[in-house]
């Protein structure tokens, strides 16, 4: 009979068979403020990139409190490349923006949506689906952003992006509120 330790050996060695390492290119980062950085010009672009997605869901959903939060939360986003902005002045960097292949992704998704849904609640419900998407992978980033500028002791950075990212989990609550109190029901 197998212990869990001979179990888990064998994973290991069957996953590292499988697995090849990835090698690290010539500008990788070598240091946490190298990926800090590197990770600012990612969100940032991704924020930027949702400045202009917002406002095509806004004219897509019907849901008089769905536009609302898409508004609202334009608003909010544009305050959240001000934030950055600032961030990368405290270090002393220019706000250079870096295209996000995963907010890309989410983005060319939620556009996907709205193309393979009829307006009207259905289409509400997978924009919210599409919006709660990017709320989370915000909510990782700045969660890891906030992490990073802590060990780093980039106070200043802290305070923009834990403020940030209490808004996206309030955003991503109120789309939970919208679509189990309204949305979900219609769209049956």
């Amino acid at each position: 009979m197998e212990t869990k330790k001979t179990t888990r050996k064998a994973t290991s060695k069957t996953v590292a068979k499988k697995a090849a390492k990835t090698p690290a290119k010539k500008d990788a980062a070598k240091q946490l403020k190298d990926l800090f950085e590197d990770s600012l010009k990612d969100i940032y672009w991704a924020e930027k990139a949702l400045v202009k997605a917002l406002p095509k869901m806004y004219k897509n959903a019907t849901d008089k409190k769905l536009k609302s939060a898409i508004e609202q939360h334009l608003n909010e986003t544009e305050i959240h490349v001000k934030r950055l902005e600032e961030c990368f002045a405290s270090l002393g960097k220019k706000a250079q923006a870096k295209k996000c292949d995963a907010m890309q992704g989410l983005l060319d998704e939620g556009k996907s949506i709205m193309e393979e849904t009829e307006a009207g609640p259905v289409r509400d419900a997978g924009i919210i689906a599409a919006a709660q998407k990017v709320e989370h992978y915000e909510i990782a980033t700045y969660g890891s952003l906030a992490a990073y500028a802590k060990v780093l002791k980039e106070k200043d950075c802290l305070k923009n992006l834990l403020a940030t990212l209490n808004e996206e989990k309030k955003c991503d609550q109120l789309l939970t509120k919208i679509a189990d109190t309204a949305i979900n029901s219609k769209a049956k």
